[in-house]
């Protein structure tokens, strides 16, 4: 018996946390993904990287069920989701924080956090939230269109760790920040990696991308091209180079 739990274990862990494959989706008329396909393992955080307008955004909005409509398979934690509705994909435990952050403008901080849904165990409260993110304390009853973009992107992000998400979406982070900021947000993108969390992350900040990420793959038009762990960036430069024009 202890034989055939080995063997279990062995077999679960070989299962990608997501598993993407063929995934195609649509807006209106517009074919924007064409057979996309990659895993991301559990307690990975893994990137995202291309042009603007190659499909990496719909890509994270397709994985949560949120596009006009789309084929091929999302599998989370083996469990095929491509004919589930968005609620029913973020009640298994995924969350999307959008580049536009998604901010309600006339709630304050403490109600903006509290406004999802816990969706399954795990997630984390307030204190700990603030404990990433000291600034969302001290602004604990400022009204969304009252916050900086920095503070704005901290309480996007930890809105979304109250849920109990085990795979969190996360598009542009870093998109218009202060160094500073951007210096928090990775600290905390490794901190929730220590902790557990599994992150897919859209980044055209490609140092940062490399700062924080096990691994990385390359979409153009629509599909994978290629893939690069991180220590194997150096040595492909040049393709790199090509691939996002940088």
């Amino acid at each position: 018996m202890g034989d055939k739990n080995a063997v279990d274990k062995n077999l679960a862990d070989n299962i990608p946390l997501l598993a993407v494959n063929a995934l195609e989706a649509w807006y209106g008329e517009s074919h924007i993904l064409h057979g996309a396909s990659f895993q991301v393992r559990a307690g990975e955080v893994v990137t995202l990287l291309g042009r603007n307008g190659v499909g990496k955004t719909t890509t994270l909005k397709s994985i949560m069920g949120i596009v006009e409509r789309r084929r091929g398979s999302v599998r989370f934690e083996g469990r095929e989701t491509i004919g589930l509705p968005s609620n029913a994909i973020a009640r298994a435990g995924i969350a999307l924080c959008p580049e536009e952050r998604g901010i309600f403008a006339s709630l304050n901080v403490r109600e903006n956090l509290l406004l999802p849904p816990q969706v399954r165990p795990g997630g984390l409260d307030l204190d700990r939230i603030f404990a990433l993110f000291p600034n969302l304390r001290e602004r604990l009853n400022s009204q969304g269109t009252k916050l900086s973009g920095g503070e704005q992107q901290m309480l996007a992000i930890g809105r979304i760790l109250r849920t109990g998400a085990r795979l969190l979406l996360l598009d542009e982070p870093t998109e218009g920040l202060a160094p500073v900021i951007i210096q928090q947000i990775r600290h905390t993108i490794g901190m929730l990696k220590a902790q557990g969390f599994t992150v897919l992350l859209v980044e055209q900040n490609f140092h940062f991308a490399a700062a924080v990420a096990d691994r990385h793959y390359v979409m153009e038009h629509g599909r994978i091209v290629d893939e690069f762990s991180t220590p194997e960036l150096k040595a492909n430069m040049g393709k790199l180079h090509e691939y996002l024009g940088v």
